[in-house]
């Protein structure tokens, strides 16, 4: 499975390096190999990407009310499942939040999955995911926050509840919400970093079939992760949305 990757790899370097070279240039980016920009876990992160898109394709081209399929009743599943999570952590108006923290929620779980497969790296095991996605996150819930509540009203959210001790909470909450970026970043990167490292570890010491508990360690520890991520994300948009009196 290793070599298929590492050929589409070459092969969307052949297709790519140059349009992707010269738009990171422009982004002030300079990858350290200019042939090769592209590396196996943004291949591995444009294959699960993919592989959702197909996903909800085959959902929608055969939705039935009478006959729900297997995939229909998954996706059904899937999203019933993070509208409660929303629900009770956002209360009224978490709807239109729905699509995204599914999306986070799924793509982080089957990035983190890929994992299991022998001599396969986890995408979001390499920190340049993690960081893809918290700083999606971080620009997510800002925006949505201004545009629930206007600039002005956003701003507010960061001077405390008492005009005297603004000068203070401004600066102290400026620098948390920025090391939520590294929070979760680290938070996700380190996890499936040593999940993995466990498993490769324990597959190279002891024979095969000890080390199939750890498959069924990391995959726990990819579930958790996925998890944390999006009720992370979900907090995040509900202190920024949240008006001053219900906040």
């Amino acid at each position: 499975m290793l070599s298929w990757i590492n050929f589409l790899t070459r092969l969307l370097n052949h297709w790519f390096a140059t349009p992707l070279d010269a738009l990171l240039a422009r982004l002030g980016i300079h990858p350290a190999n200019p042939a090769q920009p592209i590396n196996n876990a943004l291949t591995l992160e444009l294959i699960v990407f993919t592989g959702l898109i197909l996903f909800f394709m085959l959902v929608r081209s055969r939705l039935s009310v009478e006959k729900p399929g297997p995939a229909q009743q998954l996706a059904e599943m899937t999203h019933e499942f993070v509208n409660n999570q929303a629900e009770q952590v956002m209360g009224h108006g978490h709807d239109p939040h729905l699509p995204v923290l599914t999306c986070l929620l799924v793509f982080i779980l089957l990035c983190n999955c890929i994992g299991l497969f022998p001599g396969v790296d986890t995408p979001t095991a390499n920190p340049s995911v993690p960081l893809g996605l918290a700083l999606f996150t971080f620009i997510y819930y800002n925006w949505n926050g201004i545009r629930a509540q206007g600039p002005i009203g956003y701003i507010k959210h960061f001077m405390g509840p008492v005009w005297w001790i603004a000068p203070l909470m401004f600066p102290i909450e400026i620098i948390s919400h920025l090391a939520r970026i590294m929070s979760l970043t680290v938070r996700l990167y380190a996890n499936m970093f040593a999940s993995d490292l466990l498993t490769v570890v324990f597959f190279s010491l002891i024979p095969p079939a000890i080390p199939i508990i750890f498959l069924g360690l990391h995959f726990g520890v990819a579930l958790i992760q996925a998890y944390i991520f999006m009720l992370l994300t979900t907090i995040y948009l509900a202190e920024a949305t949240a008006h001053p009196e219900h906040a």
